[in-house]
């Protein structure tokens, strides 16, 4: 993808998010060195240990980028897969739902991104939600295994929506024919990251200095409406200052982006919910000290969809 990694306002982009990465990087550093309280180790090792993930994240959005289209999507077949074995680990499932889970597997999420690949639009906006819908409680219900039927299927389901379907529409943005804008899709993929993950950020340190109020706090404690405002709205500014690199104005900027935090707020609060009826902290150790793989796309599984669709609806012919 050469054409992308010429890309001046691309690089700028890039540029951008390694000093940030790299400041917070020597910041929790020192930080580390003047902890005194538990409270103030428990803050800044969450700090260290998201930094740490984020360093992953861009080394893999990179990757995505440099790669090309079909490598993208290769990539992010892998990640899905990851992230719904991550998942069905951990949803307990009966014998008779195995060759359900193959065809998912093996089936529906290859062809997911192969239809992507192929950009059939149609087909893959339907895949999961439609065909899949109806194949998964047929295919248990073939099995002649009736106990907790609603709640296997269903399971399987919103696996496959989140882990392949929400998460798909990442690499999808790479694809977009946008007029007078080709060549230049990589800033999509990596406009809705930086959005996405500074917003997480940016509420978990608001949160930390000013949150008093919980949100929902038997599903996370952590969450304020402090910290929620704070850093949607800060991620907000930040995302409307990014206007010249997309072919958004300030004002159409400043709507996506603020759309971008509320999902990603709302996949997050949705996920920890989830690993509080399973009885868990994380989904997984991928990053030590701050979870799995399901972890660090919550937010973003929300936020893709809905991005993407807004950016077809409005600026693909």
């Amino acid at each position: 993808m050469l054409q992308a990694i010429h890309d001046a306002k691309l690089l700028w982009l890039y540029g951008g998010v390694l000093l940030l990465l790299v400041t917070l990087t020597l910041t929790g550093r020192a930080l580390k060195g003047r902890r005194k309280t538990p409270a103030s180790r428990a803050t800044i090792d969450n700090l260290n240990a998201r930094i740490r993930a984020w360093w992953k994240m861009c080394a893999i959005f990179t990757a995505a980028v440099i790669v090309g289209h079909v490598g993208a999507l290769v990539l992010f077949g892998i990640i899905s897969f990851l992230a719904m074995r991550e998942y069905m680990t951990l949803v307990p499932t009966r014998p008779s739902d195995h060759l359900t889970l193959f065809w998912s597997f093996f089936v529906i999420m290859p062809l997911q991104y192969c239809f992507i690949g192929f950009q059939w639009y149609g087909v893959f906006a339907v895949m999961i939600p439609v065909l899949a819908f109806t194949f998964v409680p047929t295919s248990i219900a073939i099995e002649g295994d009736t106990a907790s039927f609603l709640e296997r299927s269903a399971k399987i389901q919103f696996g496959l929506i989140v882990c392949v379907y929400c998460l798909s529409h990442v690499p999808a943005l790479l694809l977009l024919k946008i007029p007078g804008y080709e060549g230049h899709d990589a800033r999509f993929l990596l406009y809705l990251v930086v959005v996405d993950q500074i917003s997480d950020v940016l509420q978990y340190v608001w949160g930390k200095l000013f949150g008093k109020h919980k949100i929902a706090w038997r599903v996370s404690p952590n969450r304020t409406w402090e910290g929620l405002a704070g850093g949607v709205f800060s991620a907000t500014a930040l995302g409307t200052a990014l206007w010249w690199a997309m072919p958004f104005t300030p004002l159409q900027s400043a709507g996506i982006s603020f759309t971008i935090c509320l999902l990603g707020f709302a996949g997050g609060l949705v996920m920890s919910a989830l690993k509080r009826d399973i009885g868990i902290k994380d989904f997984g150790v991928v990053v030590e000290g701050h979870g799995g793989i399901l972890d660090r796309i919550d937010s973003l599984c929300f936020a893709a969809p809905i991005f993407f669709y807004l950016v077809r609806h409005y600026f693909v012919p």
